[in-house]
């Protein structure tokens, strides 16, 4: 679980670079999670243009959350945080070893870190509120997110146990989880166009490792009081 930066611990042998709201950085934090390891929490508030500053640059020159460091390894994308970490820490493995089961859980990785999120990130809604109008970046995102949603219900529907390609916790569900998360709480989506979609989000809520990862619950969230 993460240890904000500066707390009285022993230094963590992993260091994520993160903001509380990016659902990037939402399922890196879950994957992290689910594999036991500690990580020291950086927050970058990207509000404040800190993933501008030129010190960060050299972590993420695309000025992207996340970056994850892992000694002398630096990696500033999500998908390629995942496979990294699944590689290098196979405890509580991600990816089953069924090729078709594989395949089906870096499909629907990638339609969420591709298709969908990449389309509605602040840099887009900014530009989207700039050049088109004031209040036009919410239809426009929840057009992606319905596009993406409908493709990856049809995916799960056939196949989903209690999680989405069956009974226990993969990759799937990594990059699953933080996009249904800002579609209900951030975006007005209509889950009862997507029940199995819905269902899953009850199941991610109740899960430790996807709670410890909640936006809410992060070092750098605003205080609610």
């Amino acid at each position: 679980m993460a240890e904000a930066a500066g707390a009285a611990v022993a230094p963590a042998k992993l260091g994520l670079y993160s903001y509380w709201r990016s659902s990037c950085s939402h399922r890196v934090r879950i994957a992290l999670n689910l594999k036991g390891l500690e990580y020291e929490y950086k927050a970058v508030n990207l509000l404040k243009g800190e993933h501008s500053d030129p010190e960060f640059m050299k972590v993420n020159p695309m000025k992207f959350v996340p970056a994850l460091v892992d000694g002398d390894a630096v990696i500033g994308d999500s998908y390629a945080i995942a496979l990294y970490l699944e590689d290098k820490y196979p405890e509580h493995p991600l990816l089953p070893q069924d090729l078709k089961m594989k395949a089906l859980n870096l499909q629907i990785a990638s339609i969420v870190c591709s298709g969908i999120q990449p389309l509605h990130n602040l840099t887009v809604l900014r530009f989207i509120e700039k050049k088109v109008g004031t209040g036009e970046s919410i239809p426009w995102t929840q057009q992606q997110i319905d596009r993406g949603f409908a493709a990856a219900e049809n995916l799960v529907k056939g196949c989903a146990g209690k999680y989405a390609t069956g009974d226990e916790v993969r990759l799937a569900d990594v990059f699953l989880a933080p996009q249904i998360y800002a579609a209900v709480t951030r975006f007005q989506i209509n889950m009862l166009n997507y029940p199995t979609l819905a269902r899953l989000h009850e199941e991610y809520m109740k899960h430790p490792a996807f709670q410890a990862a909640l936006p809410d619950r992060q070092p750098d969230a605003p205080s609610s009081t």
